[in-house]
């Protein structure tokens, strides 16, 4: 994580430099607001992978003699079968055409996006996963 840490800060102060040049030179707002923004995050995720990496074991990635097999092993669990990500895809297209073609279609969008997330959250405390 420290290396990550590192190359987000250092692409973090990169952007910086380009934003400062570009709000100098073109003048132009938009360009100039969202390359702040892009420091901002580049910045704040390059911090809490630095203040992370203090607290947590070096891996395989912070070793420069690592070989790949050393970082194999179990990533984590992933839901194998789940479709509350399908129905949040389908929400959050009708929310932005909702920008697109009128508001009214948050109407629609809302509840489609609510039913999934609770779904997502949800879906391991219901059926034969329920813990007892």
């Amino acid at each position: 994580m420290k290396e990550q840490g590192k190359i987000f800060l250092g692409f973090a102060v990169f952007i910086l430099a380009i934003a400062i040049t570009y709000g100098l030179w073109a003048k132009e707002a938009a360009g100039t607001t969202a390359l702040f923004m892009a420091f901002g995050l580049c910045a704040f995720i390059g911090y809490y992978l630095a203040f992370t990496a203090r607290r947590v074991d070096s891996g395989a990635g912070d070793n420069p003699e690592a070989e790949v097999a050393d970082d194999a092993g179990e990533v984590g669990f992933f839901a194998p079968h789940s479709w509350q990500p399908l129905s949040l895809a389908i929400g959050g297209a009708l929310a932005f055409m909702g920008v697109i073609f009128g508001w009214w279609l948050l109407y629609w969008s809302i509840p489609v996006i609510v039913i999934g997330l609770y779904g997502w959250v949800f879906e391991f405390y219901r059926g034969e996963d329920q813990n007892q």
